[in-house]
Parts: structure tokens; C-alpha cells; sequence
């Protein structure tokens, strides 16, 4: 056998190689969840991610994520604990939005959460906020 019968073997393992990378950028969609009932009770969309990361090198980029997405305001972190919380007001109602992310530390890394709530009577496109959660988890991979 020559060499040449061997390339399309290694044309197709570098594209499923290939492949893993971007399956691997894609756990934070996978993972996520919501639960609640639209306009009865509140929703929580819901995340996580793992990184390689220290929960003390991801909070400071998760939280600069928040703050620049101009959205969020009174946003605490806490390297203690190893969350951040934020609370959203785009309604007017006067019904804060919160946004959780809590990190824990794991074997390998850090696992993080990420959990954002409405109030009932309010809603938030879920492809939308897949996004955003996805956005400012992405920075800490």
C-alpha cells in the first residue's frame, strides 16, 4: 500500500478531529434548561460550563462579561463564595430580572453556573437568553 491510499483516512480523521473542537465549544447550549410557567409563575433559564480555569480567574472575566452587556446593574462579586449576582430592570415594573453565577471548584477545573430569573408576568425570549448566558460564560473558557 502506498501512501496516497492512506490520505483520504487522514483527510477524514483530521475533519472529525476538527469536529470535536466545535462540539467541544458547545456544552453551555446543550446544558441549558428552563422551568417555570410563562406569565404564572417565575422562569429560570438555567447553564453551566466547565473550564480549566480557577474560580478565582473566571469570576473577574464573567463579571466583566455582565458589565459589558450594559444590562445588568447592582453586580456583586464575591471571590468568597465564588458567585456573582446581578439584577436587571428593563421593564419598568420595578420587578427586578436576577442573574446567579456561582463557580465551584472540580478535579480539573471549575464548574460554572449560571441561572437567570424573571418574575411572573414577565418573560424573556429563550433563544435570546441562551445567547446571553452562553456569552458571558464563553470568556472564562
Amino acid at each position: 500500500m502506498s501512501i496516497r491510499s492512506f490520505i483520504p483516512f487522514i483527510i477524514v480523521a483530521s475533519a472529525s478531529f476538527a469536529g470535536l473542537n466545535g462540539a467541544q465549544a458547545q456544552p453551555c447550549a446543550t446544558n441549558f434548561t428552563s422551568s417555570g410557567v410563562p406569565m404564572v409563575s417565575q422562569i429560570t433559564y438555567k447553564t453551566w460550563e466547565l473550564t480549566r480555569k480557577s474560580p478565582a480567574a473566571v469570576l473577574p472575566i464573567i463579571t466583566r462579561a455582565i458589565q459589558a452587556d450594559g444590562d445588568f446593574m447592582d453586580i456583586r462579586a464575591d471571590k468568597a463564595s465564588g458567585t456573582i449576582t446581578a439584577v436587571q430592570e428593563v421593564t419598568g415594573s420595578g420587578r427586578p430580572q436576577l442573574l446567579k453565577v456561582t463557580t465551584r471548584k472540580q478535579p480539573t477545573g471549575t464548574r460554572i453556573d449560571i441561572a437567570f430569573t424573571v418574575q411572573p408576568g414577565q418573560m424573556a425570549p429563550e433563544a435570546a437568553v441562551r445567547k446571553a448566558l452562553c456569552d458571558f460564560l464563553s470568556g472564562a473558557l
